[in-house]
């Protein structure tokens, strides 16, 4: 079936429910015929559980009759990355050796959206352990960027943002470590956001139950529209249980979206990490709009840092938190490559395994090393309210299969550059926690979707979905790929 809705905001079908123009039934048949129609050219949607949502839906049909409403997400069809604990579903991080593991309890994150009134229809695709800006594996294959289906659709959340893209779904639920929310968003044309570190529970994301979170990953939404950012933002962020015995979470509010008045720099591109030249225009772009729009706007400001050191904090941070997937013999064994290292190379590889086997003084170092890069930051955001950059250096890249990351290379404007240079724009925001929300921005010279991100200082996550929000009337929003629409 057709519905002239597919495409919708979670937030207009929501609307659309609770007016009773549309229930929730029809909603989710609408999204699994889409998905039966869809999904095998594009490989989004890994895992399906169509019966039980549609019995869902009946349910959510009743309430309203009733005059139930279950929450500002009743009855709205939404995936989730494959990632997260859900009752009964694989959660498998991409590795075959997990196929049969099912979770015994929701994650943290996909309780919220379920007591939101959601209805859960199947779980994305990922890379193995989540670790590529692509999104392929041994159990699911590969999943298709819906703008052209030789290049990737990001990752590690790039089953969320294609199934978002192509109607499949009308809100996800990703995780961001190192641009796994972004990369995506920005690769599909979608709207993302990575919130600032902690205020969104990752109680149910992880390989091993009951282990600590890391330093750096978030869990945050992906969706059609900036509105929808903002909702599931609050529903999604505010302490556990346990802890909100001690204290609760208030995001201060930037109230109706506005451009008039803010200060906010505009970064075009890097000397070190050049990003495209249709990256720079689309950023040029923004500048241009939100200038007109009454906004004080600085284009290419100083950092906080200088942008060598925040690529190499921000890849020792990202290694040293994902070191913990490594068993013993493989740290031990890159420990020995990183000991034969000359000391002046400054080389991704390099500096990936040092990253990987650092000590826990040199941790400490890094550590320490952030919280300058924190304050440095504070003080950028008392001279300006956002910051708007790429995400990076060029629009979605073609499938990569066969070269290990540190050969890798990304086509600059003709140039031959280093994939791992995208670990500039992702750590800005971060390596010091920041929140980062991603827009459709503007277009490659081939039609694929460039996206920005709008970063914030901590906390004021709001505040940048709110720009997002006046940019979708000021400029451009959410359109869907030629011929998904």
């Amino acid at each position: 079936m057709h519905d002239p809705r597919s495409l919708s905001s979670a937030t207009t079908l929501a609307r659309a429910l609770r007016a009773r123009d549309v229930t929730a039934t029809e909603l989710v048949a609408s999204c699994l015929s889409r998905i039966e129609r869809l999904n095998p050219s594009i490989n989004a949607v890994v895992w399906l559980q169509a019966e039980a949502a549609l019995e869902r839906a009946r349910a959510a049909d009743a309430a309203v009759d009733r005059g139930d409403f279950w929450g500002p997400l009743h009855g709205v069809p939404i995936t989730v990355k494959e990632c997260f604990d859900w009752t009964g579903s694989p959660s498998t991080f991409g590795r075959p050796s997990r196929a049969a593991h099912r979770p015994s309890a929701n994650a943290a994150a996909v309780q919220r959206l379920v007591d939101a009134g959601a209805i859960l229809l199947g779980k994305t695709n990922v890379p193995v352990d989540l670790a590529d800006w692509q999104s392929f594996n041994p159990l699911y294959g590969m999943t298709r960027n819906p703008w052209s289906a030789a290049h990737s659709p990001g990752g590690s959340s790039g089953g969320a943002a294609a199934a978002l893209a192509t109607g499949m779904s009308a809100l996800e639920l990703g995780s961001d470590h190192s641009g796994s929310i972004r990369m995506p968003a920005h690769f599909c044309g979608v709207y993302g956001h990575k919130p600032t570190y902690g205020i969104v529970p990752v109680h149910g994301h992880w390989l091993v139950e009951g282990s600590p979170p890391d330093d750096l990953n978030v869990v945050g939404p992906l969706a059609r529209s900036a509105e929808d950012l903002d909702l599931a933002m609050r529903v999604l962020a505010g302490p556990l249980p346990a802890q909100a015995r001690a204290w609760s979470l208030s995001l201060p509010d930037p109230g109706h979206a506005r451009v008039a008045g803010l200060r906010i720099a505009v970064l075009t591109t890097d000397a070190l990490f050049p990003v495209d030249e249709a990256t720079r225009t689309t950023a040029r772009s923004i500048a241009h709009v939100l200038a007109r729009a009454g906004a004080t706007v600085e284009v290419d400001p100083t950092l906080p840092a200088p942008s060598r050191q925040c690529y190499e904090l921000s890849l020792a941070l990202a290694r040293a938190a994902t070191a913990f997937r490594r068993d013993a013999a493989d740290i031990a064994a890159m420990r020995a490559q990183a000991d034969r290292l000359d000391p002046d190379d400054r080389g991704y590889e390099a500096l990936m395994l040092r990253g990987l086997t650092q000590s826990h003084r040199d941790w400490l170092d890094r550590h320490a090393e952030r919280e300058h890069l924190r304050r440095a930051w504070a003080t950028f955001f008392e001279r300006h309210d956002l910051l708007v950059a790429p995400v990076s250096p060029t629009a979605a890249f073609e499938h990569i299969t066969d070269t290990p990351k540190a050969d890798q290379r990304l086509l600059v404007d003709g140039v031959a550059r280093p994939m791992s240079d995208t670990y500039f724009w992702i750590g800005l925001a971060s390596a010091a926690g920041l929140p980062s929300t991603v827009i459709p921005a503007g277009q490659s010279a081939d039609g694929r979707p460039i996206g920005l991100q709008i970063i914030g200082p901590e906390y004021h996550d709001l505040h940048g979905i709110a720009l997002a929000r006046a940019l979708e009337s000021l400029h451009r929003g959410f359109t869907a790929p030629p011929g998904y629409a």
